[in-house]
């Protein structure tokens, strides 16, 4: 029994420690990834644009810069984005009814426990807020 419990204890320890090797960059979606080289092209403003950055619907730039699309879609704005938030199309509409509170003010203190999160690692500047708003006002008017 003693024999039993230690070969399952190593290979335990075998198969997470593999595991961490094998998967720990496993987070950084295609999307995250293009965030880091948007933002290292912004840095260099010499830089022409990438043909993935003139994709970017004019006023959602935020939304790329603060890594939003690495969770989140906006599929009416042909912006295409991670699938482990809810795909932003009818964000601006959708919070009030969901949230209780308006969009702006929800970017501000979001009241889900993933945002929250998120908000409070890397809050949105006022700027940025204001844009992300806006475009997303717009794009549920579509």
């Amino acid at each position: 029994m003693r024999s039993n419990l230690l070969i399952f204890a190593v290979a335990f320890l075998v198969a997470f420690g593999a595991g961490y090797l094998f998967f720990h960059d496993s987070d950084k979606t295609p999307a995250t990834q293009q965030t880091t080289e948007n933002n290292s092209a912004e840095s260099n403003e010499e830089t022409p644009e990438s043909e993935d950055e003139a994709s970017v619907p004019s006023g959602a730039e935020p939304l790329t810069t603060n890594s939003c699309i690495g969770c989140h879609a906006v599929n009416d704005a042909g912006i295409t984005g991670g699938t482990t938030g809810p795909d932003l199309s009818d964000a601006y509409a959708n919070v009030k009814d969901k949230h209780g509170i308006e969009l702006d003010e929800f970017l501000q203190q979001p009241t889900s426990a993933v945002m929250s999160g998120v908000i409070a690692e890397n809050p949105l500047s006022d700027e940025d807020r204001e844009q992300i708003v806006e475009f997303l006002k717009k794009t549920s008017e579509k």
